[in-house]
């Protein structure tokens, strides 16, 4: 018995679609500008912090578009940074929160349990605070999972919905939903323009998923995970399972998690922590988009994603390393059948992967027949399982209709 994965999906988050026309509506004078943010956007301090009095700001009305904002100051190079003082600047300051500083899950605990004491006390305003509220994170896909994940986790009986501002390297999540791929503009016009859009989006819903993965311990090794300030934040949510799980497989150590975007196992994999640990020990190498793309694609190389079948031998592929199981019909697993020439498998939720690409591509009417595929949605339920063999194979998807070998798609269990 080989190492397991399985998957299920888990609940619907609220998600913001980009509106298709851009909007430009920029106020008259720097007055006329403040009143219209205060007006559309301000959250006022006592709400935010526990210990503010409720008589130090007082709006005549409930904002329409309330934001919490929350930024990665260390992606986009500089750019978070700017864009950071730039939200400042426009909005409550204590209504924008720099991840570098505190952490996303304790902001909301602390904000929810104050606007719950505040409702309790007969506060209106703050009960319709909360019922207009939408979140923004500034940062990769991997802050925006971050963010995902601790709504997730709140299980909040309104959960705001997210919009993302793409400032990482291949900004998938946005992308997927209409912000683009590109870092965004940091300067006063482009931060308003941004709050309009968020304001008119339209709230879309979106699986998450749950993963279980059991591991074999390694012969005279231990496959204990790393330490949790080692992973990216996306993965935050791993965690051993207790030796009374139920979950728990004799000789098996057994993991599990979430995603929201894809999930990745194989070289992709390897190439993606590879850069984000070269990233996190040396920052300064990573200024800006273009230049992490280039690092990612030098790694790419020095792990022999290039040329897989001459560097890594086949006993490193996909089928002999691990077992999927996925089920098609309700209580019926079955093993995912894996050719062994594939070297990384990607479960997709959402259709754009590695800064915009669509790895299942569109198949024809005869194959969706022949194979049972529909087309997919973010809240259909189903997951796409698509391989590759190595990055030559993933260049095809650049073609108007590549893509990679489509190996499955199955609904939650």
């Amino acid at each position: 018995m080989r190492n397991q994965c399985f998957l299920q999906d888990t609940c619907l988050l609220k998600i913001l679609l980009r509106p298709l026309n851009r909007l430009e509506l920029m106020a008259d004078s720097e007055s006329e500008m403040s009143n219209n943010i205060h007006r559309d956007f301000y959250i006022p301090t006592y709400i935010l912090a526990p210990g503010a009095s409720s008589n130090s700001i007082r709006l005549p009305d409930v904002p329409t578009c309330p934001v919490l904002v929350f930024i990665n100051s260390n992606s986009g190079g500089q750019l978070g940074g700017e864009l950071l003082c730039t939200f400042r600047h426009l909005l409550n300051k204590y209504q924008v929160f720099d991840l570098g500083e505190e952490a996303p899950d304790s902001v909301l605990r602390r904000l929810y349990l104050n606007i719950r004491r505040l409702k309790s006390n007969g506060d209106q305003f703050a009960a319709e605070i909360e019922e207009r509220m939408r979140i923004i994170v500034a940062g990769g896909d991997g802050t925006a999972g971050w963010l995902l994940g601790v709504v997730s986790d709140l299980k909040l009986s309104q959960p705001p919905p997210i919009a993302t501002v793409p400032l990482g390297t291949g900004n998938n999540l946005p992308f997927a939903f209409g912000w683009g791929k590109k870092n965004p503009g940091t300067d006063l016009n482009s931060v308003i323009s941004f709050l309009k859009q968020v304001m008119n989006a339209k709230e879309m819903k979106m699986d998450s998923w749950h993963i279980l993965m059991r591991m074999r311990p390694q012969k005279g090794g231990s496959c204990d995970p790393i330490a949790p300030l080692e992973l990216p934040h996306s993965l935050h949510a791993f965690h051993r399972v207790s030796p009374s799980d139920e979950l728990n497989v004799e000789g098996f150590h057994t993991f599990r998690g979430g995603f929201w975007n894809y999930f990745s196992m194989g070289m992709d994999a390897q190439v993606s922590y590879a850069f984000h640990s070269d990233r996190k020990m040396n920052p300064d190498k990573f200024k800006n988009q273009l230049v992490n793309q280039s690092s990612y694609l030098k790694l790419g190389c020095t792990q022999g994603w290039f040329f897989a079948p001459l560097v890594h031998p086949s006993s490193r592929n996909i089928a002999q390393l691990t077992k999927v199981k996925i089920m098609k019909k309700q209580g019926e697993w079955q093993d995912l059948q894996i050719p062994p020439s594939v070297r990384s498998i990607v479960w997709l939720n959402l259709p754009s992967f590695s800064g915009g690409l669509n790895p299942r591509g569109t198949p024809n009417s005869n194959k969706r027949q022949y194979r049972d595929l529909t087309p997919p949605f973010v809240d259909d339920g189903l997951l796409e399982v698509v391989g590759f063999r190595d990055v030559w194979h993933g260049l095809v998807l650049l073609a108007p209709k590549g893509h990679g070998t489509r190996l499955a798609q199955f609904p939650y269990s």
